[in-house]
């Protein structure tokens, strides 16, 4: 943000749709000790997927970074209308982000492959982790995706803000740390493209543990593993994993899932088949 005067803009603007936002219209109780009408800060900050003290800083306009991600989030949980959402980004000091740049195309073949695929787990992702295409097993797999916004559709979002994922995998600390290590790889590889810093200014507003590993300035460059996961209904399952650049778009990549063992590709199967 610019200067002090479109900080408190910003701050007041946060703090008035917060206090007349009816917390019953959210899903929450009211509450017998809840003084003055409208959202807490402490509400607003965990709807959002944020620390408390992250938030608290943004309505005392404090001199901090933010991003699109986090400013969508807000707005998105605040229920804001168009109007005020446009005005919330003009605050912000960001662009109003459009539907196609929510929506890179992926070649039709790619896409076929990756539904050919199932029960295989396969997704599409750009130097980001942006899920730009998956099949329905990958999407059975994370806890669904379809109904999230596009905004949250981030394999490291998803493996920070998620609670399921720390559940999922069985060596969440390493899986955890090889992404971050490998997001650092490629900021420094791509220093000219904002979603990678995008990226990660929304994750240590919204993560501490992100921001702790963020600061062991761990790098990684990705390579072939083997992923042992918990489903909560269907048990261990063990899978390996495998990147694959495409020809027609060096941003993007196909990530495929295959099981390790005969007892994994059956509860693959189980796992995409449609529920009756």
């Amino acid at each position: 943000m610019k200067d002090m005067v479109q900080r408190e803009e910003l701050a007041a603007f946060l703090r008035s749709r917060r206090e007349t936002t009816d917390p019953v219209s959210l899903g929450l109780k009211p509450g017998p000790r809840r003084r003055t009408p409208g959202l807490r800060r402490e509400e607003v900050a965990q709807l959002a997927g944020l620390s408390v003290t992250w938030y608290t800083w943004l309505e005392q306009a404090r001199d901090i970074s933010v991003s699109r991600q986090v400013i969508d989030s807000l707005a998105r949980e605040l229920h804001m209308p168009a109007d005020d959402r446009a005005h919330l980004f003009t605050l912000a000091g960001l662009a109003l982000p459009t539907e196609r740049a929510e929506t890179p195309h992926v070649d039709d073949t790619l896409l076929r492959l990756v539904h050919t695929l199932n029960p295989n787990p396969a997704c599409v992702i750009n130097l980001w982790w942006d899920l730009l295409a998956y099949n329905d097993a990958y999407a059975a797999l994370s806890g669904g995706l379809d109904q999230r916004p596009a905004a949250e559709r981030n394999s490291l979002w998803l493996t920070f803000i998620e609670d399921g994922s720390r559940e999922l995998y069985v060596d969440w600390d390493d899986e955890a740390r090889r992404l971050v290590g490998q997001l650092r790889t490629h900021l420094a590889q791509h220093p000219k493209d904002p979603r990678g810093t995008e990226l990660v200014q929304s994750l240590e507003a919204a993560s501490p543990k992100f921001a702790e590993l963020w600061k062991e300035q761990t790098v990684r460059r990705f390579e072939v593993s083997h992923k042992r996961l918990r489903h909560p209904d269907l048990g261990r399952i063990e899978l390996d994993y495998i990147k694959l650049a495409t020809a027609h778009d060096d941003n993007q990549h196909l990530i495929a899932f295959l099981p390790s063992d005969a007892a994994s590709a059956a509860k693959l199967v189980a796992l995409s088949r449609p529920p009756r």
